[in-house]
């Protein structure tokens, strides 16, 4: 019993004491702020007309609408043109700002507030993307998203020393349970959408896939016909979508079925943002999806960097690889405790390994990455 309570203890020490998944935060992080950039970019030609105060939505019915729903726009505030034009590229900014890592968690909450009020604005064009990403970006700002991937301009490290030691404590627990909201919202929307399908009467008799790829608005000329015209694909098709959005949180619970729940997962939604042209969605649910793939993402970056950096010492005056010829190539010291901060046995039951203090250790030490597990989690339409 002591035992059992023991290993319990240290668990859960554990799991405060080191950031999990951090890897797979940053590129959610950094997928979420592509997909707003890329809204933007996307109706750029046509701002005007449908987001604009004289636009196709008339500024007056859109404040009206928005009053009614107790919500709220920055686009509410004026219609004038000079603030629709400033609120717009300033909402595009903040968005390829996230994409590219610049702002800290301070830009990620100013970008959620303008993709808000862009989503408000045009609601005819969303494409069920957006309720995630209004649920996920609050939760990705208790994490350390901006570890990764980012641009950074070093303010962070200055400002950290000044940081009083017991909030920096809380880095660590606010962290995990930013992952595991995510998390759990994500097997959230698998399920109920799954347990959703499998009450209507299409889904039950393995015809639903045929009506859906039938639908003008979600069709790929060329290709949805191929489909929806052979039996045994819809027969398949339709019924392994139930069965996937169901299963999946139970595929993600053991440590050898995450590789293939995860890389099921972003497979399905890819074929939906080509098949059903729903590519904000798509794109969102596999951002979500990269927290469970962090374990993966650090072996995958281990293993290219050694190649990166031979092919920049073929670039440089001298001759390729001149300190390193005859010899394989050293991994550096970040990329290395990248991968011992993300990877661990998932046989302990957890999605990322290795304590914080023998991270910090053997990262000095050591020029070789261990393997770790992938992780990954699911929603569904």
């Amino acid at each position: 019993m002591n035992a059992a309570v023991r290993k319990l203890v240290d668990a859960v020490d554990g799991a405060t004491a080191r950031h999990i998944s951090v890897l797979g935060v940053s590129g959610t992080r950094l997928l979420l702020g592509f997909v707003g950039f890329m809204y933007y970019a996307s109706q750029y030609g046509d701002r005007r007309y449908l987001f604009g105060p004289e636009g196709v939505f008339p500024w007056g019915e859109f404040t009206s609408k928005v009053q009614e729903a107790g919500t709220f726009s920055l686009y509410t505030v004026s219609s004038s043109g000079v603030w629709f034009e400033l609120v717009f590229h300033a909402g595009m900014l903040a968005a390829l700002a996230v994409t590219l890592g610049l702002g800290g968690r301070l830009g990620l909450a100013v970008h959620w507030v303008f993709l808000w009020s862009i989503y408000q604005r045009q609601p005819v064009l969303l494409d069920g993307g957006d309720n995630l990403a209004y649920l996920v970006i609050p939760m990705l700002l208790l994490t350390r998203c901006y570890d990764r991937f980012a641009l950074s301009g070093g303010l962070a490290k200055k400002i950290a020393p000044r940081v009083p030691s017991v909030l920096r404590s809380l880095s660590a627990p606010l962290h995990n349970l930013g992952v595991v909201a995510i998390a759990l919202q994500i097997c959230l929307v698998y399920v109920v959408s799954g347990l959703y399908k499998v009450q209507g009467k299409m889904w039950q008799d393995g015809t639903a896939l045929f009506y859906v790829l039938r639908v003008s608005e979600f069709s790929l000329p060329g290709v949805s016909d191929l489909v929806y015209e052979n039996d045994m694909l819809v027969f398949l098709g339709t019924y392994s979508t139930t069965i996937f959005l169901v299963y999946f949180p139970l595929g993600v619970l053991v440590p050898q079925l995450r590789p293939w729940a995860a890389v099921a997962s972003i497979g399905f939604h890819v074929s939906i943002g080509v098949l059903m042209g729903l590519t904000g969605f798509a794109l969102t649910m596999v951002a979500c999806d990269l927290i469970f793939l962090s374990g993966a993402l650090g072996v995958a970056m281990a293993r290219t960097a050694p190649v990166l950096r031979r092919l920049q010492s073929h670039g440089r005056p001298g001759g390729p690889g001149r300190p390193g010829r005859g010899r394989p190539e050293k991994l550096p010291d970040a990329a290395t405790a990248a991968v011992r901060t993300e990877n661990v046995p998932e046989s302990e039951g957890q999605l990322s390994t290795a304590s914080t203090a023998s991270t910090a250790s053997t990262a000095s030490t050591t020029s070789t990455a261990p393997t770790g597990e992938v992780a990954a989690a699911e929603p569904s339409r």
